[in-house]
């Protein structure tokens, strides 16, 4: 067995049942489960390691509930930056079109460094589109490297233009097909045992990229084994315009029509989700994915968060695809939702903290995980750590757990993932992050051309 022992934090902020801020606190792990939290003078004074968190900001690990690695190949494309979603979206299919195996694997290096870099501990990726034998193995082997907590969303479109969808033929998938191969990787990879690294998602793209049948099918395939299940919903008016005439429905009576709800699932965006959505969403416990910053790139408009809450809707925050948010800063999504809601609704909408607990807590929630968003005896051990002594904090350490919100967002001192540090002196450890970065561009030159 080995411990390790993270001490003399300048506020450990521990996201328990009493949202506990501990100044001078202490963290004590054993192996990958944290055994041990409260005042560095109380723990104990010995482990195989010892991190020094004089003058940061510990906190548990972020959890970042949508994303497109993908995507990260085509950040800041020239003729997609100015379109709302769907014409965003048919700028870029036929770039991605041309995706390799390679390219799958190295986006999910470069998207899950920049995330373990701006505090992420956990993340979930989408991906559904699976040309020239891509597969979602892929990104499982480029995450089992990187050392990332991972719920791998198994997607999938089966709607072609010629059937009424948005994607082009040439991407979409036979529906059989696509629930024999998500079968399989649940077999072959899901982990549901607490503390798990790897989880795998049943995960249609939307409502309209895949058949109601494809939905219902999904359902009860993901049912039967016991995994979580996820889609996109309610993005932007168009979205609800297609709903509307497709199926004569609201996105959110569409989604209970098709099984979609309940503590199992989790929905991305759900901009324009009205009234009875949030009351049928608060109901059955089914979760959104809130994007803000993807949700301004695209001018989707501001998503309700603040009723979600009040309401009861789990809610977690995700940076979604970087080329509709073309960045993937976990704690800068973070300062984005407190203040686009405040744009929205008031300065009191949302707290700093109230911030920084969907990010944790209400992330976990999201993904159906009762073992990260706390720094707790038994919790995983996915701890995060920033420096207070940078230029960007200067003069506000009268809060310092809100300055992490409320200033320039920086990156991790230190993160530990599992109990093994990932991240130590501000630099990634598990991997050469100058040739993930040259082996990337390479590749996105490739693609785009």
């Amino acid at each position: 067995m080995s411990t390790l022992l993270i001490r003399h934090a300048r506020v450990l902020v521990t996201m328990d049942d009493q949202r506990r801020e501990i100044a001078d606190g202490a963290v004590f792990i054993r192996d990958n489960v944290i055994e041990q939290v409260g005042l560095t003078a109380e723990l104990p004074g010995h482990a195989d390691t010892i991190i020094d968190a004089t003058g940061q900001v510990v906190l548990p690990g972020l959890v970042n509930t949508h994303h497109h690695m993908f995507q990260s190949l085509t950040r800041a494309v020239p003729a997609a930056q100015d379109a709302a979603l769907f014409d965003w979206l048919g700028h870029l299919y036929p770039i991605w079109a041309g995706l390799t195996t390679a390219m799958i694997h190295a986006s999910t290096q470069t998207a899950m460094a920049e995330l373990m870099l701006s505090g992420c501990t956990t993340t979930s990726d989408h991906l559904y589109l699976f040309p020239n034998g891509c597969r979602l193995d892929d990104s499982i082997d480029a995450a089992q490297e990187i050392g990332m907590r991972f719920h791998a969303a198994r997607g999938a479109m089966s709607v072609g233009q010629s059937q009424g969808g948005l994607p082009p033929d040439r991407l979409v998938e036979d529906e059989a097909a696509i629930l024999r191969d998500t079968q399989r990787l649940i077999e072959t990879y899901h982990n549901s045992s607490r503390h798990a690294m790897q989880r795998i998602v049943v995960a249609p793209c939307s409502p309209f990229s895949v058949s109601q049948d494809l939905m219902r099918e999904s359902a009860r395939l993901a049912r039967s084994f016991g995994v979580s299940m996820h889609t996109h919903l309610a993005e932007n008016s168009s979205d609800v315009t297609y709903s509307r005439e497709k199926f004569n429905m609201t996105p959110a009576e569409y989604a209970e029509d098709c099984g979609w709800v309940g503590h199992d699932v989790w929905h991305a965006h759900c901009v324009q989700l009205d009234p009875a959505g949030i009351a049928l969403f608060a109901r059955t416990g089914t979760g959104v994915a809130h994007c803000p910053c993807s949700n301004m790139r695209l001018a989707s408009g501001i998503a309700p968060v603040r009723a979600m809450l009040d309401h009861g809707v789990p809610v977690g925050l995700g940076v979604d695809g970087s080329a509709s948010n073309d960045g993937a800063h976990m704690l800068g999504e973070v300062r984005q939702a407190m203040l686009l809601q405040r744009v929205g609704y008031g300065p009191a909408a949302m707290t700093a903290r109230q911030a920084l607990e969907m990010a944790t807590l209400g992330g976990a929630k999201v993904l159906n995980r009762d073992d990260i968003g706390a720094l707790s005896p038994g919790m995983s051990a996915d701890v995060v750590m920033f420096d207070m002594e940078q230029i960007g904090y200067a003069g506000a350490l009268h809060d310092p757990v809100a300055a992490l919100v409320f200033c320039t967002p920086a990156n991790v001192s230190n993160s530990v993932i599992n109990g093994r540090v990932v991240v130590r002196d501000g630099r990634c450890v598990t991997v050469d992050l100058g040739q993930v970065r040259e082996r990337h561009n390479r590749l996105a030159g490739e693609l785009v051309g």
